[in-house]
């Protein structure tokens, strides 16, 4: 026996409903950049800064290597890549900064816990990241259309966050501290 189908509902999405999509999506990540970057700036002071100009930084790069791709088009799940690119490159920042924050505390000089932050970081940040890459390049491979848009701009923007984590912010860091005698560090 044939069960009987009955439409409850028919909804037809137009352009205009796509572009507002896309209009919320974008602004949902201006939200999200702006909040983290007030975050930062707030709890980690001037290297929040440093951590600003590394994610402003990941997220040109993500869009740099997104416009060399031909054919590649920014669509919401690919906004949503983005979203949580920031999440992990803030958590990299973060791993980083408080690392420092614990070598200080356990009375390395300023120079010491800066080399040994990064360094003590920087496997952490690679095994959360790799594993994340893995997560991604198997969306890719399995799945269709708007998946495979996520895990593209998710897998660029795991690579571009390592970049700009760890090699970018700390030529920030090197650049302003770096080589100089400090007594006290804001962090």
């Amino acid at each position: 026996m044939i069960a009987p189908i009955t439409i409850v509902e028919e909804r037809t999405v137009g352009p205009t409903l796509g572009a507002e999509n896309v209009q919320l999506g974008f602004q949902a990540i201006l939200m999200g950049f702006g909040l983290v970057f007030l975050f930062m700036i707030i709890y980690y002071r001037a290297f929040g800064v440093v951590a600003n100009v590394a994610l402003g930084a990941n997220l040109v790069l993500i869009v740099g290597i997104m416009s060399l791709i031909p054919g590649a088009t920014l669509t919401l799940p690919g906004m949503a890549g983005i979203v949580l690119t920031v999440g992990m490159a803030v958590d990299a920042n973060v791993l980083i900064f408080e690392r420092i924050r614990e070598e200080i505390r356990e009375g390395k000089t300023i120079q010491q816990a800066i080399h040994q932050g990064y360094e003590a970081a920087f496997s952490t940040i690679i095994d959360a990241n790799i594993t994340t890459l893995i997560a991604a390049l198997i969306l890719f491979a399995v799945g269709t259309g708007p998946v495979k848009g996520f895990a593209v701009t998710l897998s660029i923007g795991i690579i571009t966050s390592i970049f700009t984590s760890v090699v970018g912010s700390r030529t920030i860091v090197n650049a302003i501290w770096g080589g100089k005698r400090l007594e006290k560090l804001s962090i």
